[in-house]
């Protein structure tokens, strides 16, 4: 026990989180800061540095920090949406109900930390969520911010960027979906504010994923008045209870949509929607893809599960606890693989605060890249 706990304790010092500022590296890197959202009611804020020369460590966390917006019980979000006007406000919308049993969507000032607007909202009476899941992806518009439910019934939500009034509430059942035949929604925008990208998780008759996943590219323009105008429809097939699709990106010149689908990514033509790559994520369970602005790398959010041997203060656990991590790993777009190791930007600030021994639950993310 006491050989163990000194091991422990050599681990938490050798694993202590990077608070210095990021240095510039030769060659071809990347600097961002990056917000990850979680179940603690606040996005992880890691300013990191991507240097794909590092083979082994490709994801260097420089400063860990947070973004809070409510508390663990009010606010469990999986929902992080940087406005395309303006940089330093983000949207998001939450998971699950607060004790009060409402829904919240709302927006944040980055630079200040400060919640600018958030609204409580009572479920849906085509979708109570009383036991979740509720909003996890969204979109946008130049003017409307568009938070998708997940859940049964489906929805996607129409909301004025500047009032926060919704608008419009459309339900995937206008595209002939019946609730007993899907489990998940998710959808983004793309860049050129043209298209919106569905993705469904289907169920089979024992109400369970199948391994199969509806991606549907509807009209943008439609969608904000409140309509679903279907362009394109393409059915993946992964591997029952494995294969389930979370949040995605548009590459920025809107050629790509990377989608998460828990135990690999695909790398879709957005025109087509033919796969271009499909990738297992063997560290753990994919639920978002960004690429570069560049488009030739992405970051991935990994639900990974990791063994203790001790508490944040190197007492010996009897027997060990597992507990689940949140990390960003990198997919090389040309290369078609993914680098190196992931980096946690959840259990190390975790220890920091004396939660090393608590489990994070991570979703989706969105990044401002730094020139």
């Amino acid at each position: 026990m006491g050989i163990l706990a000194v091991a422990c304790l050599g681990y938490l010092a050798f694993t202590t989180v990077d608070n210095n500022t990021a240095t510039v590296i030769a060659g071809k890197a990347y600097n961002a800061t990056v917000y990850v959202a979680g179940h603690g009611g606040h996005f992880a804020k890691a300013d990191v540095t991507i240097d794909p020369n590092n083979s082994e460590n490709p994801i260097k966390v420089n400063n860990l920090d947070k973004v809070d917006i409510g508390d663990t019980k009010t606010h469990k979000t999986h929902d992080a949406r940087i406005d395309s006007a303006n940089r330093d406000t983000m949207f998001w919308s939450t998971y699950a109900l607060d004790p009060q049993g409402k829904m919240h969507v709302g927006k944040s000032d980055l630079k200040s930390g400060k919640v600018i607007k958030d609204l409580a909202i009572d479920p849906d009476p085509r979708a109570p969520g009383k036991t979740g899941p509720l909003y996890c992806a969204s979109g946008q518009t130049k003017s409307t911010f568009m938070p998708v439910f997940m859940g049964k019934e489906a929805y996607v939500d129409v909301y004025d960027k500047a009032s926060m009034e919704r608008k419009h509430r459309v339900f995937l059942s206008d595209l002939g979906y019946k609730p007993d035949t899907y489990m998940f929604l998710h959808g983004i925008n793309s860049n050129d504010m043209k298209k919106f990208v569905l993705a469904v998780t289907m169920i089979g008759a024992d109400k369970k994923p199948n391994g199969k996943n509806d991606i549907i590219l509807v009209d943008l323009a439609s969608l904000e008045k409140g309509k679903l105008k279907e362009l394109a429809k393409v059915t993946l097939t992964g591997e029952p209870g494995k294969t389930i699709t979370f949040r995605q990106y548009f590459s920025n010149d809107n050629k790509y949509i990377f989608q998460s689908a828990g135990d690999r990514i695909y790398v879709l033509d957005a025109a087509t929607l033919k796969i271009v790559d499909e990738k297992m994520t063997t560290a753990g369970q994919a639920h978002d893809a960004m690429p570069s602005p560049d488009g030739n790398y992405a970051l991935v959010t990994l639900r990974t599960s990791d063994t203790i041997g001790c508490d944040p203060e190197g007492k010996a656990l009897v027997p060990e606890k597992k507990i689940t991590d949140g990390v960003l790993t990198l997919y090389d777009v040309k290369a078609k693989k993914i680098v190196g190791k992931p980096s946690s930007v959840c259990f190390a600030c975790h220890k920091g605060m004396g939660l090393g021994d608590k489990t994070a639950i991570l979703c989706g993310l969105d990044a401002n890249y730094k020139k």
